[in-house]
């Protein structure tokens, strides 16, 4: 009798524990990280859409890219500019001509999910996206700042991505409710552009922002 009380007695303890390890596994699953980058759940992203300005789009007049300032200005003083230092960032296997210039790489395109190989002669294969663009930066309040701020904006690293020119094309000065990334990307685009938004008090339409929150939700 006492040998059949302390079988499952034993029994009834290894089943508690396998259950408490199993509830263990699913909380750690549920709030780890994704392939997409940040915390699963989307509570505390929601929370940074929530805090962003929002606001209708205004008009494009007058708007120009040399509004913008110095393309690709050496804002950091390194020596190289600003298109140099991204690809070189971005790019996988990176080959230089001197110190700062690119001449050749490979790209994994975040936009599209493909493999491009870049060369410097054909280098508009790859381009520089500004995830916040410039055109819709203007539209939404930019053509208020002074120009150094605008500058800055257009140079700055944190709103710079190396991309295929296809969707880059596709994208254009469009915002997150018109043009969208591959979903494999989609966490990590509204991350940067909400970083960004809020970095330099850009707000945002009310269908960006309920794309971005979207975008969100997949983290």
């Amino acid at each position: 009798m006492r040998t059949r009380t302390f079988t499952a007695l034993g029994g009834a303890l290894l089943l508690a524990g396998t259950l408490a390890a199993c509830k263990d596994d699913a909380g750690a699953s549920s709030g780890g990280k994704h392939a997409g980058g940040g915390q699963a759940g989307g509570g505390q992203a929601g929370g940074d859409v929530s805090g962003l300005r929002v606001a209708a789009e205004g008009s494009g007049g007058g708007y120009a890219r040399d509004r913008f300032g110095t393309r690709w200005k050496d804002t950091d003083h390194n020596g190289c500019d600003q298109r140099n230092d991204v690809l070189a960032r971005d790019l996988a296997g990176v080959r230089r001509q001197g110190r700062c210039v690119v001449v050749s790489g490979r790209l994994h395109d975040p936009y599209s999910g493909k493999d491009i190989a870049f060369a410097k002669a054909k280098a508009s294969e790859v381009q520089i996206d500004h995830v916040y663009p410039l055109a819709l930066a203007w539209r939404m309040g930019a053509s208020k700042w002074p120009a150094d701020r605008r500058e800055q904006f257009a140079n700055d690293p944190g709103n710079l991505l190396a991309v295929w020119g296809v969707p880059n094309r596709q994208k254009s000065d469009s915002g997150p409710s018109d043009w969208k990334p591959q979903q494999a990307f989609q966490c990590a685009y509204g991350r940067k552009y909400v970083a960004v938004a809020r970095k330099y008090d850009l707000p945002v339409t009310v269908q960006d922002r309920a794309a971005l929150q979207g975008f969100l939700a997949r983290c």
